[in-house]
């Protein structure tokens, strides 16, 4: 079954720990949601630096990862509807890609 990772892009993080128990039960319930497709639940992105061939840049570009999920799905549109249900759609989004195995 193919693999898709979920890039999650934006969120915040809660100012209170009242809203930090809120926002954690949130995912907690979408990720049990997900059930036995869901491979990796990730975690979020910490600061990143951009390489090219220009070099180096201490930003992640112009729309920076700010955490990763992997799961199982039958193809993209089955797994977009398995991210709809995403806390970070609140304030966030999150990119849907395959990821392809590949032999070697």
């Amino acid at each position: 079954m193919p693999k898709f990772i979920f890039a999650y892009h934006g969120g915040k993080m809660p100012e209170t720990e009242e809203a930090r128990a809120t926002e954690m039960a949130a995912w907690g319930e979408w990720m049990g949601s997900l059930g036995a497709a869901l491979v990796d639940p990730g975690n979020p992105a910490g600061p990143s630096k951009t390489l090219s061939a220009n070099g180096v840049a201490d930003n992640g570009g112009a729309n920076p990862i700010s955490g990763y999920s992997l799961v199982n799905a039958d193809n993209i549109d089955a797994a977009v509807e398995m991210a709809k249900g995403c806390p970070i759609l609140k304030n966030g989004s999150i990119e849907v890609a395959e990821a392809i195995e590949m032999n070697m």
